[in-house]
């Protein structure tokens, strides 16, 4: 364990399997962590009012636009509203670079509803992120560690970096090595008639519709 200006790094490059009781403390009084995904390395919380305060103020981020959901499976947003598209897509390319945004019919999580009350939501392949739903039983938030227009960090050193240029204060980053390059998430909306992909990344968009012929 290291720590700097208030950013504290567990390194988990020499011991994956490492212990993550201080990942779930700092979870529980609503810190912020960052970590790897299978793209870059993103910053994240709990599920609730304090951390996801403290998470738009590190991102400078207007409440306007959420933050997107990890989850360990589609199962565990079960009550989400899934259509025969959304279940295709997901059975397909998940755990994976994909994200979907789904309706929300019973408000579960109003605090992360974009502008057509969606939540954004993935199933990311990568195990720290994998063993940290596990731990904290309950879904994070998510969105890239990088300054507002640059590049998001790679790396667990960059990412500590980023948040201590951002000034975020105690901030937990989990070190798990330097990741390929990646463009980031393709991001699918199922929550109208056809999906509609709002962002083009790792997963072409023709091999979302080999799966889905009508995705636009």
């Amino acid at each position: 364990m290291s720590a700097e200006a208030g950013v504290r790094r567990l390194d988990l490059r020499a011991d994956p399997d490492a212990p993550l009781d201080e990942v779930v403390a700092h979870l529980a009084a609503a810190g912020v962590i960052a970590y790897p995904t299978e793209t870059v390395y993103g910053f994240g919380g709990a599920v609730h009012a304090d951390a996801l305060e403290r998470l738009r103020a590190l991102k400078r981020r207007d409440a306007a636009k959420p933050f997107l959901l990890l989850v360990p499976s589609a199962d565990a947003v079960a009550r989400l509203g899934w259509n025969d598209a959304a279940r295709e897509l997901a059975r397909l390319f998940w755990p994976g670079a994909l994200t979907l945004v789904l309706a929300d019919p019973e408000g579960l999580f109003p605090e992360l509803h974009g502008p057509g009350g969606g939540v954004a939501v993935r199933v990311s392949p990568h195990p720290v992120v994998a063993r940290v739903l596990e731990a904290w039983g309950a879904p994070l938030t998510s969105t890239s560690a990088n300054e507002p227009g640059a590049a998001p960090a790679r790396s667990g050193a960059e990412a500590a970096e980023v948040a201590m240029a951002l000034g975020g204060g105690d901030i937990l980053v989990l070190d798990a090595g330097t990741l390929p390059p990646s463009a980031p998430s393709t991001l699918v909306d199922c929550t109208g008639s056809a999906p509609v992909v709002l962002r083009e990344g790792s997963i072409p968009v023709g091999r979302l519709r080999c799966a889905i012929p009508e995705v636009r």
